[in-house]
């Protein structure tokens, strides 16, 4: 009994002291995970080198020479983008007033064209109709002109009085003018009238490009069937327009008749003359830019849809910085210089050149002042970074 009471008393301790144990550990973890909440690490911070620094050897500064960008005074510039479309007065649709079905198609779209060139024939019962009236008009002209005659006659002999002979002449007079009505509907169809058929032709009305074809072979033509009467547009590209978006701010600079420089990306080494022939009265809501319509001949490379930029020339003239032209580097669609930032340090800095002078000099229109220094070969600056 005594034994049994020992035991009993020995687990009732051990029992008691696996609790504190757990309980210990549960009051530690709690406090461990308060200062964690409230306590979070520092943030790390990881230092950048500058992309745009360079730095030499000490001994190969001196192989890029430093000069002084000169000062230039030219008239203020203003650059904008645009796009090649047609002029809307040489734009011409051809229409088929004919309503039917397409038996054949002579041209394509981009075909170039000349006026009275065939495109199309349609088969069209409007052209049936047509001829049925005009024959009908024949025959009843022929039979009013013999009644006429007749009426004559008997005039002249005294057997019918001079308002029956009116009358009779009144019915040549109209049976005419119908007939000369059914010759015209013809005409307007486009019906051959020396080759009677139910299928007529549509001709180019002017000589051009096919910019837009809305028919194909075994399709509906004409309004009555197709829903429109244009089957194609053609387009005389020899001038056409630019359509460029300028700033609200910048349009005071401009005015109708002014003339700009353009430059086409397809094309770096040609420049066009444009001329101003109207300035938008609508802007766009989120962009502030209104279009400027420029006015230009087309030596045969502009195609419809090129990009286009064109440069405005200002009357007002304004202070700029002149560099060499090996000085200008382009980089990525952008043009930069290099500026002494250290005794063998160089910073590449962007700009925004302008045109070319003469002496094989680069405008800088902004992000260089003159009298700064700049390294005269970037290039070669540029390429000794990369090693």
């Amino acid at each position: 009994m005594t034994g049994f009471r020992h035991n009993s008393y020995r687990g009732l301790i051990c029992s008691f002291s696996i609790c504190s144990l757990f309980a210990g550990l549960a009051v530690t973890g709690c406090k461990k995970e308060e200062q964690g909440d409230s306590a979070p690490p520092p943030a790390k911070v990881t230092s950048v080198a500058d992309m745009n620094l360079i730095t030499v050897d000490a001994a190969k500064v001196s192989q890029f020479p430093l000069q002084a960008a000169e000062k230039v005074d030219s008239a203020s510039q203003l650059t904008a983008t645009g796009s090649v479309t047609p002029d809307v007065s040489r734009t011409i649709p051809v229409i088929s007033l004919a309503s039917g079905r397409v038996v054949e198609i002579r041209v394509r779209l981009d075909d170039a064209v000349k006026k009275g060139d065939l495109l199309m024939k349609v088969q069209s019962p409007d052209i049936s109709n047509a001829w049925a009236t005009y024959r009908k008009a024949v025959n009843d002209e022929q039979l009013a002109n013999k009644a006429y005659v007749r009426a004559k006659e008997l005039k002249d002999h005294g057997a019918i009085s001079q308002a029956m002979l009116e009358q009779a002449e009144n019915g040549e007079n109209d049976a005419k003018e119908a007939l000369t009505a059914a010759e015209e509907q013809l005409k307007v169809f486009g019906a051959d009238m020396a080759h009677p058929s139910s299928v007529v032709g549509v001709y180019a009305p002017t000589s051009g490009v096919i910019i837009a074809q809305n028919v194909t072979n075994a399709a509906a033509a004409g309004v009555t069937y197709s829903g429109s009467s244009t089957a194609f547009t053609i387009a005389d590209l020899s001038h056409v327009w630019i359509l460029c978006d300028v700033f609200e701010n910048d349009l005071a600079k401009l005015q109708l008749g002014q003339t700009a420089q353009l430059h086409i990306n397809a094309y770096p080494d040609k420049v066009l003359t444009g001329r101003i022939s109207d300035i938008g009265p609508v802007l766009d809501p989120s962009l502030r830019t209104a279009k400027v319509r420029l006015e230009v001949a087309n030596p045969g490379i502009l195609k419809l849809g090129m990009f286009v930029t064109a440069t405005f020339a200002g009357k007002k003239l304004e202070t700029h910085a002149v560099v060499p032209s090996g000085a200008v580097l382009h980089l990525h669609d952008r043009e930069w210089v290099f500026l002494p930032a250290g005794s063998n340090q160089f910073k590449r800095t962007e700009i925004h050149a302008g045109k070319m002078l003469d002496g094989n000099r680069q405008e800088i229109l902004s992000g260089l002042a003159p009298g700064q220094q700049v390294v005269t070969n970037a290039l070669a600056l540029e390429t000794a970074g990369n090693q």
